[in-house]
This record gives structure tokens, C-alpha cells and sequence, in this order.
């Protein structure tokens, strides 16, 4: 039996012999290669932190401590010891565990966290629930790959200076987020460690531990002990102990003994302590360690003759249609410039980079602060394109409004992994951007069907003199595209394919579903209209109208929550228009959270895969009866000349 198989619980871990916890480490990171390479995953950063998590584990009791993690995705060896080994394989599949902490799954895991900058504030919270409650718990908070840059980070460490109590906060510093460290502090901590004095430091650390004495003496005489024995540890510019926190570091984050003996000299001293730990991202896999962006969460690897590769599958993403639309547009226009926030492979924008690296802005883990550097941009006159992820575009949400919007800036907003996105499952789903973007005075909302279209979005996206967001997927684009693509008119629909007995709306790549759902329909003697939406705000009242009028059953589809959705400005534009809706069903994302699995699963699970649009049709149709062809009513007609007035008198387009 190998030393994994023999944990059951950390309590397993703290029984093994010490000299056995290195050869662990090495077992838990070959299973953790293991899986990663055939099913996908969170590779480099996983292993990364393979001793660290051994060390906590074996130093502090966490089914009665607190443990908060910071990016989840970093969370894998704490899986294989708190009793999940037997399952590992399953991970990020269907039914399987998350590839998150996930609190269904283990009194180890407090948050289903998969966002960054959370753990600090939420170990403060957590530190002062058992306070209040005379609880005499440890608090432990994780915080690795870059995300001490974010500024909920910042106004967590604040609140813990604060603190009268235990509470240990482990900087997990790798040089590394998803992508390179970016940002001053980055910097900072970069030019201590690559100094002589962090390889001085480590070495007499070492000296220094064992001949402290703690028995019969407090801890926090030990600690000040220890750092008067090494003063080259505190760098002199560093910014943690005005903030409230002892600091420590930085130490060696691959040394199992050291940290041990660290972490059990600090685990109970009653004040926030800062353990600043240097990790190498992809430790222990050469070709991980080599390219930790590359492997940081690949899709599956592959090695052939000592070569290896990501698995990318066959067919294009729409993140390299995003890439390559935005740099063909940036060579005709100078003014583009691009933005991420610590995404540039996940985003595209790392073909961007390459093309105009001084258009190119990586802000670190800071989705807030990117949004009003674009802002700024927009104002001196650039064209700036920010490339986010929607779930993480949640994040900077009052500064769309604030710095955007209320500004009237036209700031184009990139949402990738808009919708479903497979194995990461809840944590990162974007299934809000349309409620949450819909509500901005003159916000143009466009979603693409193919990648014509995708382009087409992009350039009339730049001409707006206002802010502009277009969603797409983690997915692969359809590879047989729309017949044609015209340009973008603002909030005008294409009517794809004709059919007197019923009217599919399909919002972006739902518009491919739809086509498929028409055809399974038209086998069973029924005729669809299939509408591509390409606009969620404006919507389009003329597709609405004609839709309705004739008293054919409809179907909007989108990849979005059906609350505040694309489905919702339909029936907000028919009330308008004194339209009846009551032959119009709404398909999109239900009102609870989709786990993880694949995408394709996830939407049939949903019920807006082709076969589950089809389904919902017939059962409409079925209900309501086919419709009237073509019919209009008077009220419909005038409703649709007051919506070219309206229109007519839109400040999107004659706004200077």
C-alpha cells in the first residue's frame, strides 16, 4: 500500500513518521499529474503547494481549526488528505468531486471559493464568529498565485491587524497568478527574493529553530526571539507589520521540516502573523515548472517522444476568434488598446500582447482597478478592450457603473466563458452579465452566433461612442458558420430560417442550438422561424412584434439566467408594446447552480441543447396550438411605429 492510500483523514498525516512526509509529497503530486493529464485540471499551482498543505496539515487539527483558502484551484493535495484520494480521478467531472472546495463535499472545505482575494475577509469573519461564540479555534488563511494583489486582499489584511487574537495569513508567493505576478508589490517581493539575503535567511532559520526555547516560555517571546535572530528577514520596506501583522519570511515552501517546525512555533501566538512562503509553481513536473502559465490549468496532457502538449481537441475557441479579431482590428486602428486582469492565455489577450506589447495592460488579479484604467484610457482618447471572464467582471461592477457607464465611456467589454463552462462548474459560470450590464443607461449588449459574427460585433463595437459588451463561451466555435454575415446594425435581429407555426429567439450561440432544434422539429411536421437576436439591449421590437403579433407559440433561448436575461427584455419590450406573451416560454439557465461536468452536458441538463429546445417547442406547441401565420394586430403595427420613433431619438448612435 502506498503512504496515500494509507490517509484516511489528516489525522493520518500526523501519525506518519517525518521522514516519510517527503516521499508523500512526491506521491501526491504524481497523482495529481496523473489526473490532470488525462482529465483536465489545476496543474501548476497544485503542485506547487504540495509541502505546504502537508506542513498545515500536520501541525494544525482542521475539523476543528479554520482553513480558508484563497483561488480554490489550489486545493488539490488537500483533497487527497481529507479523505477524497479514492475519488481524485472523478475530479471536475459529472458527479464527481470539484475542482474547488466545495462544502458538500467535506467538513474540511468552509467556502465554495474559486474567486480570489476572498480568504483574508473571510477568515476575519470566521476569527471573530468564534470569538463571539468562545470557541478556541485556530484560523489559517491561504493566499496563493497572486491574488494578495487583489484589493479585497488589501481591506482584509487591514481588518486583521485588528484582530486580538490568533490568525495566521500564509502568503503563498510563486512569482505567478494565472499569469505572471504584475503590480508593484509584485516587484517588491520579486527583487527580496532573488536577493543573497532570502538564501542567508533560510539557512539560519534553520539554525536558529531548534534552539528556541518554548517549553515554559510564551510563544510570542519566541517568535520576537526568532526574528531578532534573523533581522535579514524583514525586508526594511516591507508593509505587513504597519499594517497590524508580525511578518515572517520568506521561507523555503518546499521544505517540509522547516515549515513544520514554523508553523508549530506560530501556530497559537495571539496576534495576526504574516508567513510569507515561496512556492515554485509546477515543483516536482519539469515541463509544468518550465511554462506554470502553459500548465496552469491545461484541458489534458499529452506526451509523445519526450514532447509535451496541452490537449486542445479539435476545432477553434472562441477565445483565439476573440484574439485574432481584436489584433486584425488593433493594426488598423493605433487608439485599440487591450486590457485583462491577470488573464491573458484564459482571455486571448496573450496574441494581443505580442502584437502591441505597449497596448498591452495586465493588471494583476484586480478586476476593479483594470475597469477604471480602461476608463482612464477611454478618457484621454484611447479605444480600450478589457477581456474578462463574465463571473469575474461580477467583481468591478460598481466601477462599470461609476467609471463607465455614468461617463459615458466607450469602453468595450469582452466576456469570456460567458454561461456554461464546464468542469470548473458553479464557481466560475457566467450566467449573470445580461441582468447585471442590461440595467446601464445606453449599454449595448451583443452576443455573437459564429465568428463572423464574432467579428462583426467586435468592429461595430468600437465605432459606439458608449460601453459595449459582447458574451461568448468556453466552447469551440460552430464549424459550419451562418451563410453570410452582414454588419452589426444597432439592435437589429436576422431572421435565419422561415416557418409559419412557431418562433425561436436565440440569444449568441444558442442561434447553432435553435437551427438544430428546427431541424428535429421539422421531422416531426412542424416549421419553425429561427431568429438570431444579436442584441439583447436594444432589443430588436420589430423581431418582437413579429414574433408575437400572429399568436404563434415563441421560445427565447440564451445561455443566462432566465431571470434578467435576454428572455426577460422580450417580455419587458412585448408588455411595452401591449403584446400578449402568453404563448412565450422562456428557455435558459434554471434558478439554482449547475455543477460541474462538461458544457454539453450541462446544457442538456438545462435543457437548452438542441434536443431540450426541440422538447420544449412541441410541449408549447401542444399547449398553445400552432399559430396564425403572419397575422398583425392594428396595436402591434402602431406599437412598432412608436418603436422607430423611439429609436429615431436613441442617443447611442448621435451622441458626439
Amino acid at each position: 500500500m502506498t503512504l496515500l492510500e494509507g490517509i484516511q483523514s489528516p489525522a493520518d498525516v500526523r501519525k506518519l513518521p517525518a521522514e516519510k512526509l517527503p516521499a508523500l509529497a512526491q506521491e501526491i503530486r504524481q497523482r495529481i499529474i496523473d489526473v490532470v493529464s488525462n482529465g483536465g485540471g489545476h496543474l501548476a499551482s497544485n503542485l506547487g503547494v504540495t509541502e505546504l498543505t502537508i506542513a498545515l496539515h500536520r501541525v494544525f487539527d482542521f475539523s476543528t481549526d479554520r482553513l480558508l483558502f484563497d483561488v480554490g484551484h489550489q486545493c488539490y493535495p488537500h483533497k487527497l488528505l481529507t479523505g477524497r484520494a479514492d475519488r481524485f480521478d472523478t475530479v471536475r467531472k459529472e458527479g464527481g468531486l470539484s475542482g474547488f472546495p466545495n462544502t458538500a463535499e467535506s467538513e474540511y472545505d468552509l467556502f465554495n471559493v474559486g474567486h480570489a482575494g476572498t480568504a483574508i475577509a473571510t477568515a476575519v469573519g470566521m476569527a471573530r464568529g468564534d470569538a463571539l461564540l468562545k470557541r478556541d479555534t485556530r484560523v489559517v488563511a491561504l493566499v496563493g498565485d497572486a491574488s494578495i494583489v487583489n484589493g479585497v486582499a488589501f481591506e482584509g489584511l487591514n481588518q486583521a491587524g485588528t484582530l486580538k487574537r490568533q490568525m495566521l495569513v500564509i502568503l503563498n508567493d510563486n512569482s505567478w497568478g494565472i499569469s505572471p505576478t504584475q503590480g508593484g508589490l509584485a516587484e517588491h517581493l520579486a527583487r527580496f527574493r532573488s536577493s543573497k539575503t532570502y538564501e542567508e535567511i533560510k539557512e539560519r532559520a534553520k539554525t536558529l529553530l531548534p534552539n528556541i526555547p518554548v517549553v515554559g516560555k510564551a510563544l510570542f517571546d519566541a517568535v520576537d526571539h526568532l526574528k531578532e535572530g534573523i533581522k535579514a528577514t524583514m525586508s526594511p520596506n516591507q508593509i505587513f507589520e504597519p499594517l497590524g501583522f508580525q511578518y515572517i519570511g520568506p521561507v523555503d515552501g518546499h521544505d517540509i521540516g522547516h515549515l513544520i517546525e514554523l508553523l508549530d512555533l506560530i501556530k497559537d501566538v495571539n496576534h495576526p502573523v504574516l508567513l510569507h512562503v515561496h512556492t515554485v509553481k509546477g515543483r516536482g513536473c519539469e515541463w509544468a515548472a518550465a511554462e506554470p502559465g502553459v500548465f496552469h490549468s491545461p484541458s489534458g496532457v499529452e506526451v509523445q517522444a519526450g514532447k509535451v502538449t496541452v490537449k486542445q481537441g479539435t476545432g477553434k475557441s472562441w477565445t483565439n476568434a476573440f484574439a485574432d479579431a481584436l489584433t486584425t482590428l488593433a493594426n488598423d486602428n493605433p487608439k485599440i488598446v487591450g486590457l485583462t486582469a491577470a488573464m491573458p492565455d484564459g482571455t486571448g489577450m496573450n496574441k494581443f500582447q505580442k502584437a502591441f506589447p505597449e497596448r498591452y495592460f495586465d493588471c494583476g488579479i484586480a478586476e476593479s482597478c483594470t475597469v477604471d484604467i480602461a476608463a482612464g484610457l477611454a478618457r484621454s482618447g484611447m479605444r480600450p478592450v478589457v477581456a474578462i471572464y463574465s463571473t469575474f467582471l461580477q467583481r468591478a461592477f460598481d466601477q462599470v457603473f461609476q467609471e463607465v457607464s455614468l461617463q459615458e465611456l466607450p469602453v468595450v467589454f469582452c466576456l469570456d466563458r460567458a454561461g456554461l463552462v464546464g468542469g470548473d462548474g458553479a464557481v466560475h459560470h457566467g450566467f449573470l452579465d445580461i441582468a447585471y450590464l442590461r440595467g446601464f443607461p445606453e449599454m449595448v449588449l451583443m452576443a455573437p452566433a459564429d465568428e463572423p459574427e464574432l467579428n462583426a460585433a467586435l468592429r461595430f463595437a468600437l465605432t459606439l461612442p458608449n460601453a459595449a459588451a459582447i458574451r461568448y463561451p468556453r466552447d469551440k466555435v460552430p464549424t459550419e458558420p451562418l451563410p453570410d454575415c452582414p454588419p452589426f446594425e444597432l439592435g437589429c435581429a436576422r431572421t435565419l430560417r422561415s416557418g409559419s407555426d412557431a418562433t425561436i429567439l436565440a440569444y449568441g450561440v444558442m442561434t447553432a442550438k435553435a437551427l438544430d432544434a428546427a431541424d428535429l422539429l421539422a421531422e416531426a411536421g412542424v416549421e419553425v422561424t429561427v431568429v438570431n437576436a444579436r442584441f439583447a439591449k436594444p432589443i430588436d421590437r420589430r423581431m418582437v412584434r413579429d414574433a408575437l403579433a400572429g399568436g404563434r407559440p415563441v421560445i427565447t433561448v440564451e445561455d443566462h439566467s432566465v431571470q434578467g436575461g435576454f428572455g426577460a427584455a422580450v417580455l419587458e419590450t412585448a408588455q411595452e408594446m401591449g403584446l400578449s406573451a402568453a404563448h412565450l416560454t422562456r428557455l435558459g439557465l434554471p434558478d439554482r447552480f449547475i455543477e460541474h461536468g462538461s458544457r454539453a452536458g450541462q446544457l442538456a441538463e438545462a435543457g437548452i441543447d438542441a434536443t431540450g429546445i426541440a422538447a420544449a417547442m412541441q410541449a408549447l406547441i401542444d399547449r398553445c396550438g400552432k399559430g396564425e401565420g403572419d397575422a398583425s394586430t392594428d396595436k402591434a403595427e402602431a406599437a412598432d411605429s412608436k418603436s422607430r420613433a423611439v429609436a429615431s431619438e436613441s442617443s447611442y448612435l448621435t451622441r458626439s
